[in-house]
This record gives C-alpha cells, sequence and structure tokens, in this order.
C-alpha cells in the first residue's frame, strides 16, 4: 500500500506548489499521486482569492480532493474534515495512488492522521449556547464557562466563541470536556511527515505581498458577490481571515486600508500560532521551503517506502 505524505507548514511557505511538484514527480516515475487538502478554507466554493485556492492552471493536472466541496452557508467541523479525508485517504491507497495531504492547521492535520475521537454533538444543545454567544458575546460566555470549568477554561481563548459554545456543549451532553490534544499517534500507517520552515522575516514578508495582491486581485469584489450566496450566514466562511475584514470594510467599521492591514496582522499571528503547533510534532522532518530539489528529494522519499 503505497505511503501517505504530509506537508507541513504555515501560510505562504509554499506548500500548495511544492504539493504538485512533488505528485508530478511521482507521476513521472510511474506512480500515481494526488492531493488532499486539509486547508479548512479551501472547502468553500466561491473563497478562491482570499483562500489563496489554487487555481486549475496551478494544480496543473493533479487531481486535488476536499477542494469547493461545500456552500459558504456551510460549515465543515474538524470531525467532517477527519471523515471526508481519511475516506479520500483510503480511496487513493486502494488505487495504488500516493495521497499527499497538505495543510497549515496543525489541528486538522492531527485531526486526520491521528488518533482522534470526537465527542458527539446536539443540534438543540449546541444551537442554544450559540444563540447565547450573540446575546452576551465570547468574554461573558468564557467567564461563565471559568465558573463552572475552570480547567477546561483557561485552555480557551476569551475570544474564541466556536471552542466555548463547543466545550459548553460537550460539558452538557457528557458531563466534562477536555482542551488538550491527544498523544502523538498515528492512527493512518504509512506516513512521512515534512514541514517547510522559513525565517520569519520571510515569512512576514510574504504574508504581506499575498494579502497586497489578494486585494489586487479582486478579493472585494469577491466578497461582494459571495453576499447574495448566505456570506454572512455562514458561521465558518464569514470568520475566515480576508473575508471578515472585508466584510467590516463593507460594513463602514473600517477603512479599506485599515482592512487590509488588518488581515496582515491576523495572518501573521495565524501563520506564527499554526507553526508553533507545528514545532510540536517530533515526527516532522523539516526542510527549508523553497530548497533546489526539495521535490524530487520527497519523491525519493515515498519511492523508498
Amino acid at each position: 500500500m503505497p505511503p501517505v505524505l504530509a506537508l507541513n507548514g504555515p501560510t505562504a511557505s509554499g506548500k500548495s506548489t511544492l504539493a504538485v511538484d512533488v505528485a508530478l514527480a511521482l507521476i513521472e516515475r510511474g506512480q500515481p499521486a494526488e492531493i488532499v487538502n486539509a486547508d479548512s478554507m479551501l472547502v468553500y466554493r466561491g473563497m478562491d482569492i482570499g483562500t489563496a485556492k489554487p487555481t486549475l492552471a496551478e494544480r496543473r493536472g493533479v487531481r486535488h480532493h476536499l477542494v469547493d466541496i461545500i456552500d459558504v452557508t456551510a460549515t465543515a467541523t474538524v470531525a467532517d474534515f477527519q471523515r471526508l479525508a481519511r475516506a479520500a485517504i483510503a480511496d487513493c491507497r486502494e488505487r495504488g495512488v500516493v495521497p499527499i495531504v497538505v495543510g497549515g492547521s496543525a489541528l486538522y492535520v492531527r485531526a486526520i492522521l491521528d488518533n482522534f475521537e470526537f465527542p458527539g454533538t446536539d443540534a438543540e444543545v449546541r444551537a442554544r449556547w450559540e444563540a447565547e454567544l450573540e446575546r452576551v458575546g465570547p468574554e461573558a460566555l468564557h467567564g461563565r464557562l471559568a465558573a463552572s470549568a475552570p480547567d477546561v477554561a483557561s485552555g480557551i481563548l476569551p475570544g474564541n466563541g466556536r471552542r466555548i459554545v463547543r466545550a459548553l456543549e460537550v460539558i452538557e451532553l457528557t458531563g466534562g470536556f477536555t482542551s488538550t490534544l491527544p498523544e502523538w499517534t498515528y492512527a493512518v500507517e504509512g506516513v512521512l511527515s515534512y514541514g517547510l520552515e522559513l525565517p520569519r522575516e520571510v515569512m512576514d514578508a510574504r504574508i504581506e505581498a499575498r494579502v497586497h495582491a489578494m486585494w489586487a486581485d479582486g478579493l472585494v469584489d469577491e466578497v461582494r458577490a459571495l453576499l447574495p450566496l448566505g456570506l454572512r450566514n455562514g458561521r465558518t466562511a464569514s470568520r475566515a481571515l480576508g473575508y471578515r475584514q472585508v466584510l467590516e470594510f463593507l460594513d463602514g467599521s473600517c477603512t479599506e486600508q485599515e482592512a487590509q492591514e488588518a488581515t496582515i496582522r491576523g495572518t501573521r499571528r495565524f501563520a506564527r500560532k499554526q507553526l508553533g503547533w507545528f514545532r510540536r510534532d517530533a515526527r516532522i522532518t523539516w526542510r527549508a521551503a523553497g530548497t533546489p530539489g526539495l521535490a524530487a528529494e520527497l519523491a525519493d522519499a515515498v519511492a523508498a517506502t
């Protein structure tokens, strides 16, 4: 059975391009390869510019799974992603295809590849807590969580409304909740995990350039086009980096320049946070982003497995 190649790294590190390069290098050797997306935002149809979604031309004929599969009004949970990605990986391997898992979120990559179980959910309970979140705000709801479960609250940022709601839901349903991640144990066999690293100043410069390019490519118009499709009603899509800031600009809460600068700052914070999570995983082999011959090196590693 073919191995699974996981490519990890922060925003703007070049994961998507490298994944296609590796896939094509494998295909040239007679080993089919396909890409399994592990980015939570690439699943949304119409969210192309702000997510840096690879275009059809950039995919260069390599099949990509879990891209453009749901509308902006829907919510793709981590549990949903786990189920869909594992199914895609299994399908690839059954066909003799190497799945290349590409993602910038340690949580999503770990949920896909590791022993990672999710407590059940209840739509009525979740809706009640979400309504309470809308009524009192995340900080106040975090205070209520802290009063009833201080250990749980200490592991969740006061502004993270989604995690606060989820914790309250799970506590109500099961009587307990853990905010810690499970041990570093693969649930999927045959994983080769690599990470792309680059100096912080280079990463920051790339992020700034990427955000400026998104604006130049029409991000504001993309958001306007998504409004009639229900973007504001999508709990996840409407809060995505770039989209949330553009919505605030369109609402008159800030200037366009302020929205752009806020997107740069938010993306840099996100990249540092995700890189920090990836660094905790000792199973990842790190390589400098943009290293000449890296695609061939990774293809060799896959072929040798």
